[in-house]
């Protein structure tokens, strides 16, 4: 919790929307390798068939909606895909959840559970005060030549940034600065490889 604590302080609240300047390709996968951006991703895979039930701890999977076999493998070969790379990978934060703390661990072989990924706070809906600690985990210049990975939910990240919810699996790479954050391209497994 240390570490997360150290990512949230006096971090900024502001989203940008994506730039006309995009990274892509070789750009993208040159300014990967460089670090200093955060990758956020959806969870893999899931059986929707399976509902949460609220009020129950987070490590209790039993009630909870839980990767399938192919969410499992596609995590693993997220982790493959980006190992090949060469992109260095620091700090790698989950919602608290079984199935985004699984996939972490089978993408990147580790976790930190970080109730930030996932909380939405006391402010009511709509309120620009939702997903604060999100906005700040986004907003924070990962450490020099490493980037941050959060593994969270589609509907907190979509509250920050609107457009179109991420798919499962799929990944959002974020520019942190002082002023806030900036969605620089969105990936999924078939993207990561042909980097």
């Amino acid at each position: 919790m240390a570490l997360v604590a150290g990512l949230l302080a006096a971090a900024p609240l502001a989203a940008q929307p994506a730039s006309p300047g995009a990274l892509h390709g070789a750009d993208l996968l040159a300014a990967l390798r460089g670090g200093r951006y955060v990758i956020y991703f959806r969870h893999a895979d899931t059986d929707h068939r399976q509902l949460d039930v609220r009020g129950q701890p987070p490590e209790d999977c039993s009630k909870q909606r839980n990767l399938t076999d192919r969410g499992r493998e596609h995590a693993r070969a997220i982790g493959q895909a980006i190992q090949a790379l060469a992109i260095p990978i620091g700090p790698v934060l989950a919602s608290p959840l079984c199935r985004t703390v699984e996939t972490a661990m089978l993408a990147f072989g580790r976790a930190e559970r970080s109730p930030g990924a996932r909380e939405p706070g006391s402010a009511p809906a709509g309120s620009r005060e939702r997903f604060t600690e999100l906005r700040r985990l986004l907003s924070t210049v990962p450490p020099t030549g490493a980037n941050t990975v959060i593994v969270g939910h589609a509907y907190p990240y979509y509250s920050l940034v609107g457009g179109q919810y991420l798919d499962e699996g799929e990944a959002a790479v974020v520019r942190p600065d002082r002023a806030g954050f900036q969605e620089v391209v969105r990936l999924g497994l078939a993207q990561w490889r042909a980097l």
